[in-house]
């Protein structure tokens, strides 16, 4: 897929794994939360996790990882800019090619957000995301993971009250 002038793709190799860890070991929100090099190369070679990355020309601009098993399936795991790129619009393009993927399967798409990155807070509420949750002092103390929430419907549908089912 291409996102203007960035071109977004599944990763293709423990390279470009390596390469994103490196840039998320070095950038915030991740050096805030201590996700140093080594667990972030663990989370971007997960074969569990669907992983892209995204590239202007042939320069790493970002990459982004979707969790599409358990109980928030749908979720934004990880969306990371390098810096060269930031400010570009390819945060939000990012987001709109998750969300596009998350929602031909699922009607939700979660993720989580630290309390001290007003940046993301901001960003994320202007492409719609609603804060459904918060867990205080869930990573770091005094600060807390605000869960994100942007739905076309519920999970489940009930059946009308009518619907002949007894004791459901």
């Amino acid at each position: 897929m291409t996102t203007d002038a960035f071109a977004v793709r599944p990763l293709a190799s423990d390279a470009e794994a390596e390469a994103c860890a490196a840039l998320m070991a070095a950038s915030e929100p991740w050096v805030t939360l201590r996700r140093d090099y080594e667990t972030s190369l663990r989370l971007l070679r997960d074969p569990c996790r669907e992983r892209f990355v995204a590239y202007a020309g042939n320069r790493l601009a970002g990459f982004l990882i979707l969790n599409l098993q358990g109980a928030f399936v749908g979720y934004i795991q990880t969306i990371c800019i390098a810096p060269g790129f930031r400010n570009m619009g390819l945060g939000s393009s990012l987001i709109a090619f998750a969300e596009a993927r998350i929602f031909r399967e699922h009607p939700n798409v979660f993720m989580c957000v630290s309390s001290f990155n007003p940046a993301a807070r901001r960003l994320y509420a202007r492409l719609g995301y609603i804060p459904v949750g918060e867990l205080t002092d869930y990573l770091i103390a005094g600060h807390a993971e605000i869960l994100l929430r942007k739905s076309r419907g519920p999970i489940l549908t009930t059946p009308p009250l009518d619907s002949g089912l007894v004791g459901t």
